[in-house]
């Protein structure tokens, strides 16, 4: 008896098509997020990962339609480490849903930030993403709790959503040049930059000037939190009203 191969590709959602295989998407998936945190998304071809994963690429199509669908697949699979990292916060209803809004964010962000590729393809296409689509549909749960109308919930969970991949994804961009190379350290291109800022005149860029020591010793992740958290004020307040 010959061994039963997998199907031609169907055209259900992604994972409904690879029911037969699903114990090998993983491995697939974890591939592929090694090139990307390795390479970036340039970096990624099936070409590359077969050889990763010690086969041909069309071994690779078992699995995924093409690039595009990898790529979405695999920020997905980073988005469900997330919903375990977050497994039961804000489930029983008891906590302060602001609170659990924000440790969910704060995952999420952490995910994000210190991968580039990540935030071009985050939620991208939740219709295949499915892992997205659940943090989505968590995150909007928890602003549900807070007794506000369809309209307000969907901009507020989109609006929190945004900022969390926009400023993960605007802190995680490739190094400068001069820094990736060695050539200088964060440090000294930062310094350099606050020099810039400090010889502007204070007549025309009055705010660079009130802020300027502040951006000199600022920490990215203290920024997105406070960010997080006056988003997050506006909200309760919302709320309240």
């Amino acid at each position: 008896m010959t061994e039963e191969r997998p199907g031609p590709r169907g055209r259900g959602p992604a994972l409904q098509r690879r029911a037969r295989a699903s114990h090998s998407i993983e491995a697939v998936l974890a591939g592929a997020v090694e090139i990307l945190d390795e390479s970036g998304a340039q970096g990624l071809t099936t070409r590359a990962l077969a050889a990763r994963l010690g086969g041909g690429p069309a071994s690779i199509y078992w699995y995924v339609s093409g690039r595009d669908e990898l790529l979405d697949l695999a920020a997905d699979s980073v988005l469900g480490g997330v919903l375990v990292a977050v497994a039961g916060v804000g489930e029983d209803g008891a906590g302060d849903p602001i609170a659990d809004l924000r440790t969910i964010a704060v995952a999420m962000f952490d995910a994000i930030v210190d991968r580039p590729w990540l935030g071009a393809y985050a939620m991208r296409d939740t219709g295949r993403q499915v892992h997205s689509l659940q943090l989505y549909e968590k995150m909007g749960e928890q602003v549900m709790r807070l007794g506000l109308t369809p309209t307000q919930c969907f901009h507020a969970t989109s609006a929190i959503v945004g900022f969390v991949i926009g400023t993960a994804a605007d802190m995680g961009q490739q190094l400068p040049a001069a820094v990736a190379s060695g050539s200088v350290t964060r440090a000294e291109y930062l310094g350099g930059a606050v020099a810039e800022w400090r010889r502007l005149d204070p007549a025309e860029y009055p705010f660079i000037h009130h802020i300027v020591d502040e951006f000199a010793v600022h920490d990215d992740r203290d920024q997105f939190r406070a960010g997080l958290d006056l988003l997050l004020d506006g909200l309760r307040l919302s709320a309240q009203r």
